[in-house]
């Protein structure tokens, strides 16, 4: 089946798993446009990015990337706490809604509006939960906390769960988490960082996704059977 054939919800997640990374911007103080921030990820082989809703205007920055890159990018909503911001995001232009915990009404209402829904969790308990609200992928935060092998256990209980780590997952440890049963991996700073930006140029935003799409692809093709 062809991309073009899918719906927004069964794209987001088809590339997701494709690059095997959810690249996000989480910003403290205001900028003006990032549209050249995200023109670098997807120079870097990017097609899903996120941005949290913790950053300043972030429901205008939706909408300049939306009306950017139209159906070529799919915009996540990162650190979306409940339903009404869920939908502003929506509305805004975003195709999937991400949270750091597990709460149902964002699920439904992600699917309520045709979108996906990356939906926090961490114990056993959070993870059926949300798989039985119908999660289309299950962000286990902190993933440092909870660490490589801790995908594996999961996975060996629900074989079914798309898992992505977010949250201390770095250069040194994404290829193991991918061996160990996560569809694709997250975070923040690996991605961008202002400072890194500033000193360095825009090249190593595009720099950084290939390192880690890179990292994730040969992890993807060694990794041995799961238990």
């Amino acid at each position: 089946m062809n991309d073009d054939q899918l719906n927004l919800r069964e794209r987001a997640v088809l590339w997701t798993k494709e690059t095997g990374v959810l690249p996000a911007m989480k910003l403290k103080r205001e900028v003006e446009d990032v549209v050249p921030y995200i023109e670098a990820m997807v120079e870097g082989g990017m097609k899903v990015v996120e941005i949290t809703m913790t950053t300043p205007n972030a429901l205008r920055h939706y909408e300049a990337i939306r009306d950017r890159f139209e159906d070529s990018v799919i915009i996540a909503s990162g650190t979306t706490l409940d339903a009404a911001s869920a939908r502003l995001a929506i509305l805004s232009g975003v195709g999937i809604i991400v949270s750091p915990m597990l709460k149902v009404e964002l699920i439904e209402t992600a699917h309520r509006y045709g979108v996906a829904c990356y939906t926090g969790s961490f114990t056993a308990t959070e993870v059926l939960t949300a798989i039985e609200a119908g999660a289309d992928m299950v962000k286990i935060f902190p993933g440092a906390l909870a660490g490589p092998k801790y995908m594996t256990n999961l996975k060996m209980v629900y074989p079914e769960v798309n898992l992505i780590p977010s949250g201390g997952v770095g250069l040194d440890n994404a290829a193991d988490f991918i061996k160990c049963g996560a569809c694709a991996i997250s975070g923040a700073r690996n991605f961008f960082d202002l400072e890194q930006v500033e000193k360095h140029g825009l090249k190593w935003i595009t720099e950084q996704v290939k390192k880690y799409i890179d990292i994730v692809a040969e992890a993807k093709r060694n990794a041995p059977p799961l238990p």
